[in-house]
């Protein structure tokens, strides 16, 4: 009965890994990084307000990201002030009330994560909505691509970036949703953006870039998943430092073939 659940969480680590790769792949791309990263903490209040009102925490954290998503969208567009200047106003001050407001009983579990807490109903949603998110990324990847590239150019084809911008922060905020039951979420991030740091470091086209990406991502999850059950540790903290030593392994990789 333990190895028939240990295999459906990694089955599901297997997609919430993969799909935060993909999405991470374009966050590094687009210069993010630091924006995604304090983007996951706002999941935090809304958890907390769920609980505090005796509702799922899932649902109150993706609220809480899709409006976060919708607001950075929106002061993107129309503020002059830079990314990551909203975040340091915003989203710190959010996890700061989430730390206050969240149940202490729940407070780690809620920061780093708690795979015990996946029920089978909740690990097939969450494959089918990372399916879902693999799925509508790629569909939108040349066009958000491009807009990367020269926004300029994507306009003068017709591609609404201000749109393709908006869809990309809500599969980002779907995305941080799902793994939150893995690593938490003070470290959801840190699984969006090293994966696809680390494919940068190695990748020789855009292809192989977002490959890499998904692969790091998966690795990284089972990986990490495996090392919390063998150590009894928080499945978050170890998904992130199998992140990190595929990261070092990778950089040192491109310094050894590269001669740099």
């Amino acid at each position: 009965m333990i190895e028939t659940s240990l295999l459906f969480i990694l089955l599901v680590g297997i997609f919430v890994g993969g799909a935060a790769g993909f999405i991470g792949s374009f966050m590094v791309l687009k210069r993010m990084a630091l924006v995604g990263d304090a983007f996951t903490h706002v999941a935090l209040p809304g958890m907390a307000i769920a609980l505090l009102l005796h509702q799922d925490p899932m649902a109150g954290a993706f609220i809480a990201l899709v409006i976060a998503a919708i607001g950075i969208w929106y002061f993107e567009e129309t503020s002059r002030i830079y990314p990551e200047a909203l975040v340091g106003i915003f989203f710190t001050t959010a996890l700061a009330i989430g730390v206050l407001i969240t149940p202490e009983a729940e407070l780690l579990e809620a920061l780093f994560g708690n795979i015990e807490k996946i029920t089978p109903v909740e690990g097939v949603l969450v494959i089918a909505l990372s399916i879902v998110v693999l799925l509508v990324a790629y569909i939108i990847s040349k066009k958000l691509m491009l807009g990367v590239i020269s926004e300029e150019l994507a306009t003068s084809i017709g591609i609404s970036k201000r749109k393709i911008d908006l869809i990309y922060l809500l599969l980002v905020a779907t995305t941080v949703t799902l793994g939150i039951r893995f690593v938490g979420t003070l470290l959801m991030g840190a699984l969006v953006i090293i994966p696809a740091a680390s494919a940068k470091n190695i990748s020789g086209s855009l292809g192989s870039y977002y490959l890499l990406s998904i692969l790091f991502g998966v690795v990284s999850a089972v990986a990490g998943i495996n090392l919390a059950v063998l150590f009894g540790v928080a499945s978050g903290p170890a998904v992130v430092l199998t992140s990190i030593f595929l990261f070092l392994t990778t950089f040192v990789a491109k310094k050894f073939f590269r001669g740099e």
